[in-house]
C-alpha cells in the first residue's frame, strides 16, 4: 500500500533510540524528510546520518525538550530546514516511575509540556501544510499504562492527560485538516531500554510480566512504529482523535 507520504516532512521528538527511532526509520524509507532531536549530541548526529542515507534530507539537534525556548526554536529552525511541516511526532517522555514530587513534576515537564510546546511551535506549519496538501498530523506516543493502576504512580496519569489533551485538539482541529491521534504501546523491548533493564536485572519479573500477556511477548519498537506511521499518512485521513492501543490484548478494557 502507498502510504502517500513521499517528500512529506516530519520532525520526531525522541527520535534517536526506541520506538522514536523506528518511527523516524520508517518515515524516511517512506520518502518523508526527517528531523529529529533528542539530549545525546552523538546520538542524534547519528540518526542524522543513518536517516539521511536512506535518500531523504535528514537534520537534527541536540535539545531538551523541556526548555520550552529552545524546543520551540529548534522546531521553527527545522521546519524551515525542511521547507515545511506535515507530521509531528512526540515521543519524548521522562518515563519517571513513582508517586513523589519529583516524579510528578519530570513527566509532567518533559512529556505534557514537550508535547503541548511542539504543538504551538508546529501548529502554523501544520496548518500551512494541511492547507496545501489537505492532511497534516500530530502523533502522541502514550502508553497503556494510561488505563491501568495497580498502585499511585504518576507515569500512568500523565499518559493519560496526553491522551486526553490529543481529543481536545483533534476536535478543535480536524476542519483546518491538522489530525491528532495517539498510540499507546504495552511493554516494548529493545537493547538499551526499560525492558532489557528489567530482562537483565530483573529475570523473574521479565518472564512473569511475558507470561501475562497472551502473545507472550513484548513489542517491538518496529510494531508500534508502524501505527504511528500508518496513523501519521494521508491513508488516515478520515481518522483523528483516537487512542490506538498496540499492547497484544494485555489490556481487558474494551474500546468503544
Amino acid at each position: 500500500m502507498d502510504l502517500k507520504l513521499n517528500r512529506k516532512r516530519a520532525l520526531v521528538l525522541g527520535g534517536t533510540r526506541g520506538i522514536g527511532r523506528a518511527i523516524a526509520d520508517t518515515l524516511a524509507e517512506e520518502g518523508v524528510d526527517i528531523g529529529v532531536c533528542a539530549r545525546n549530541e552523538e546520538q542524534v548526529a547519528e540518526a542524522v546520518a543513518e536517516l539521511g542515507a536512506k535518500g531523504v534530507k535528514a537534520t537534527g539537534a541536540s535539545v531538551d525538550v523541556t526548555d520550552g525556548a529552545a524546543l520551540k526554536a529548534w522546531i521553527a529552525a527545522a521546519g524551515a530546514e525542511l521547507g515545511g511541516i506535515d507530521i509531528l511526532v512526540s515521543n519524548a517522555g521522562a518515563m519517571a516511575q513513582g508517586n513523589d514530587t519529583a516524579s510528578w513534576e519530570k513527566n509532567f515537564q518533559l512529556d505534557v509540556l514537550g508535547a503541548v510546546n511542539a504543538f504551538e511551535a508546529a501548529e502554523p506549519l501544520l496548518a500551512k501544510a494541511a492547507g496545501e496538501h489537505g492532511d497534516a498530523a500530530f502523533i502522541i506516543i502514550a502508553s497503556v499504562a494510561a488505563a491501568q493502576a495497580d498502585r499511585a504512580d504518576s507515569y500512568g496519569p500523565i499518559k493519560a492527560t496526553l491522551i486526553h489533551m490529543a481529543k481536545g485538539l483533534a476536535r478543535e482541529h480536524a476542519g483546518r485538516g491538522i489530525r491528532v491521534n495517539v498510540v499507546s504501546p504495552g511493554m516494548v523491548y529493545f537493547e538499551g531500554g526499560v525492558w532489557h533493564m528489567v530482562e537483565t536485572n530483573m529475570p523473574d519479573f521479565f518472564e512473569n510480566a511475558n507470561a501475562r500477556n497472551p502473545t507472550g511477548r513484548c513489542a517491538t519498537p518496529q510494531e508500534v512504529a508502524d501505527a504511528a506511521v500508518f496513523l501519521a499518512s494521508p491513508r488516515s485521513s478520515y481518522t483523528t482523535g483516537v487512542n490506538l492501543l498496540v499492547d497484544g490484548a494485555v489490556s481487558s478494557r474494551v474500546n468503544f
